[in-house]
């Protein structure tokens, strides 16, 4: 599966997210959603949501496991600027 599909699947399900980044090979893969109202879910929540547009990948096996990251957009903006100063 090419990371662009996963991530059009995201974007299509996950309108509000102001970026979401895809890396991985295989069937695993880690997001990263930019997003303020995920940002202001519980943790299993957010999960849910980037689940849900996913789940006929993983009933196929073409996603074994995904990791997933949430940033508001504030937090995104501190984790980047964490990211080029090391």
């Amino acid at each position: 599966m090419e990371l662009t599909q996963i991530e059009n699947l995201l974007k299509e399900h996950l309108t509000d997210a102001t970026e979401i980044h895809i890396q991985g090979e295989n069937s695993h893969f880690g997001v990263i959603v930019v997003s303020d109202t995920l940002a202001a879910l519980s943790r299993v929540k957010q999960q849910q949501a980037v689940y849900a547009p996913l789940g006929e990948l993983f009933s196929s096996n073409i996603i074994h496991a995904l990791t997933i990251k949430v940033f508001s957009t504030e937090q995104w903006k501190k984790e980047r600027l964490l990211n080029m100063a090391g």
